[in-house]
């Protein structure tokens, strides 16, 4: 009889979906996130954020490093992502908040998705930018983990705080977070 070793190779797509897998289980409606809107972690020593260029919807190049001097939440999430579509509607609302504080919400589709991106997107009738990141490359260098994953950078284009998972992005705790970073 043979013996045969376990693989121990586990794909990105694995881990990207077992830990939405894990963040479905948890209370993800609206009322279990304003009882705990889990709130942004701080990010020690204030990293930059790598810089990258990507596409919107309408094909545009959007750089990251155009939007220095001020706050930018960015955003990496996926249409298959069950916490993805939970927060849009949040997210949405949040950027009607922010955007005249010149905070800058730069959401990045990881992957492809072609009709689908902007099926998700109507549904929600989301109007903040949205980017493809076809390749995963800027998920990648960003260090992203799992969908959803959001950074919140300082005007100097540092990740200062970070969250994993999906959040009530229209918590007035979080709002408050964000705009805090403005200094």
């Amino acid at each position: 009889m043979r013996s045969v070793k376990p693989s121990l190779h586990v794909s990105r797509r694995a881990i990207v979906a077992g830990a939405g897998a894990s963040l479905a289980l948890q209370a993800i409606t609206p009322a279990a996130f304003a009882a705990n809107p889990m709130l942004m972690n701080d990010i020690a020593n204030k990293p930059q954020g790598p810089d990258f260029t990507l596409p919107d919807l309408d094909g545009n190049e959007v750089r990251f490093s155009d939007h220095r001097g001020r706050v930018v939440l960015v955003n990496f999430w996926a249409t298959w992502c069950p916490p993805c579509r939970t927060e849009i509607p949040s997210m949405e609302r949040a950027w009607q908040q922010l955007r005249d504080d010149s905070i800058v919400f730069l959401a990045i589709h990881v992957g492809a998705g072609g009709d689908r991106i902007w099926e998700f997107l109507a549904e929600f009738n989301v109007t903040f930018p949205v980017l493809i990141d076809r390749s995963s490359a800027v998920s990648k260098e960003w260090k992203t983990i799992g969908l959803p994953t959001t950074y919140v950078t300082d005007g100097e284009g540092r990740k200062v705080l970070s969250a994993v998972g999906g959040r009530e992005w229209d918590h007035p705790d979080l709002i408050a977070r964000i705009r805090a970073v403005r200094g």
